[in-house]
């Protein structure tokens, strides 16, 4: 597989997981198991994982390496409550739980394969100088 479709098929998979938690967070917390009848507030957790999108989706390198930091704080929140919820809850924590590793891998797979076919001297500035063999 050559680097662009490897770029692509990371970028694809980073967006599908990234729309897929968005998703699962609106309907949880709307309608399939909210904590309040009739939805919460905590629906509103989805809207800092809108702001990723459209860097995910212009293939922006910076908004990558932030999201795949950002995706641990869902992670948590998955692993609370697939502990601490009753059914159905505790398995829609655990579909997030899956959404965020997939993007994490995503994200840690797609700054790797970009960072690897960088030339020498934009990857690693500081030896970029050096005569050294």
């Amino acid at each position: 597989m050559n680097k662009a479709n490897q770029i692509e098929m990371t970028r694809l998979l980073a967006l599908g997981s990234l729309i897929g938690l968005i998703v699962l967070g609106l309907a949880w917390e709307m309608w399939l198991a909210p904590i309040r009848p009739g939805g919460s507030l905590l629906a509103l957790k989805v809207l800092p994982l809108c702001i990723p999108l459209a860097g995910i989706w212009k293939n922006r390198m910076y908004t990558y390496r932030w999201v795949s930091l950002m995706v641990w704080l869902y992670f948590t929140e998955g692993v609370v409550r697939a502990w601490s919820d009753r059914a159905p809850g505790n398995y829609l924590a655990m579909v997030e739980v899956l959404l965020c590793l997939l993007l994490f891998i995503a994200c840690a797979l797609h700054v790797r394969v970009r960072f690897k076919n960088l030339p020498d001297a934009i990857a690693n500035p500081a030896t970029a100088g050096s005569t050294a063999p």
